[in-house]
């Protein structure tokens, strides 16, 4: 008996000897008058155990049947469930074994099977500011790359680069070999081509989107407003054409959304595609496109504050084969040639124009390895010479006519400043 059971005993004795009313009772247990009444003619019959309940030590009438357990078990003690969580597994049960349990059944057996353990509360060290989200969809897209093991080694090294809208947590990604910016300019087109243009992107300050100044070891670094302004790089510049803002972040948890999409990535996705057995970077872009975004995008978006879209679409002027594309500048010589990359570039006859001769012009090499070359906002047709042959230099040829080198006089053999064999 348990000391409720104690505190509700004494007050059913009191009623049961009329020191307190039915009424009283019922409010001091919480209950009605009419089930007091109930339990006053239940401590008649039975005794000091009718404040017990009848149910106390006997299975639930919901319990869930054994097999039930050892058929979820044993499909979660398979390796390629291996660190599944409660939430991650009680999906895959409903999705796989038609077992529908609630995550806190399933946690409840991963512990007892020691395939869970209970994590400890820990304490918060430093506390960030949190920033609300931006009001539109479209205002503001977070943008990184997460280096992973995303295939647990059964194929290539990939990395995952994301976009999530700050707004609405809506996620585009995509499996790459290599965080190169001919990838990344390869998501921004996809996300551009699906959604249109937003505001602004919020990235980390990498190379890929700052240009780094160079200071010398024994030289202080300048205040940020007194620096000159550095050239953009590819992707800035893109982004300028676009007419979308850059916004740098100043640490990781500036940009927590992104980041914290990746924790989530790192754990579902990669089990996902243990699951999915995906080997490549094509099976693992598949699952990725098919299962996982929209598994995201139908889960754990929220609604912005305001339901205007803040995207824009392309206007007649933007071209995003021109903008994501890497871009150098040249100049045209005497010939109507340019030279780039090593390479000898002609231009055509019919595009020859008045000013062309020493101008600058724009050399464009498009993401499918093309060349286009613009001269103001006309493109120019170019052709590629042939190699120059390389002189190879004559061998030296001897002079017709030449006399043999004359032998060395041997007039000064014998003569000695001192007697001979005498040391100087």
């Amino acid at each position: 008996m348990t000391q409720q059971d104690r505190d509700r005993l004494v007050a059913l004795k009191k009623a049961k000897k009329k020191l307190i009313t039915q009424r009283q009772a019922a409010e001091e247990l919480g209950q009605t008058e009419r089930h007091i009444r109930r339990l006053l003619v239940k401590l008649r019959k039975q005794g000091d155990a009718a404040v017990v309940d009848a149910r106390r030590g006997r299975p639930s009438n919901r319990k869930l049947d054994d097999q039930v357990k050892t058929k979820a078990l044993a499909m979660l003690k398979q390796e390629v469930y291996r660190g599944f969580g409660p939430t991650l597994a009680s999906e895959y049960l409903a999705q796989q074994r038609q077992i529908t349990v609630s995550r806190e059944t399933v946690r409840a057996w991963m512990m007892e099977a020691g395939l869970w353990r209970a994590k400890q509360q820990q304490r918060v060290k430093q506390i960030h500011v949190w920033r609300q989200r931006r009001s539109r969809c479209g205002e503001l897209v977070q943008w990184d790359t997460s280096e992973h093991q995303w295939l647990e080694g059964r194929g290539e090294k990939l990395y995952l680069i994301s976009m999530i809208d700050d707004a609405t947590s809506r996620l585009h990604a995509h499996f790459v070999l290599h965080d190169s910016t001919a990838e990344n300019m390869r998501l921004l087109w996809s996300y551009v081509e699906l959604h249109g243009r937003p505001l602004s992107f919020y990235t980390d300050k990498a190379g890929l989107f700052q240009t780094a100044p160079k200071i010398a070891r024994d030289q202080k670094q300048l205040a940020r407003d007194e620096r000159e302004p550095l050239p953009p790089t590819q992707i800035g510049r893109a982004l300028a054409e676009l007419g979308i803002v850059w916004i740098g972040a100043h640490s990781p948890q500036a940009k927590g959304r992104v980041e914290r999409s990746f924790q989530t990535a790192q754990d579902r996705l990669v089990k996902g595609l243990r699951v999915a057995g995906a080997k490549t970077l094509q099976q693992a872009n598949t699952y990725l496109e098919t299962e996982f975004i929209p598994w995201w995008n139908r889960t754990l978006i929220v609604a912005a504050a305001t339901a205007d879209d803040a995207h824009r679409s392309l206007d007649q002027h933007h071209c995003l084969a021109a903008s994501l594309s890497y871009v150098e500048t040249r100049q045209v010589n005497n010939a109507y040639t340019l030279q780039f990359d090593s390479k000898i570039y002609q231009i055509a006859r019919s595009d020859i124009r008045a000013g062309l001769r020493k101008a600058s012009v724009r050399v464009e090499v498009r993401l499918d390895d093309s060349i286009a070359v613009r001269f103001r906002n006309r493109y120019l047709s170019v052709t590629e010479c042939a190699e120059r042959p390389t002189p190879v230099p004559l061998p030296n040829k001897p002079v017709a006519g030449a006399k043999a080198p004359r032998r060395k006089s041997q007039w000064m053999q014998n003569f000695h400043l001192t007697r001979p064999g005498k040391n100087p």
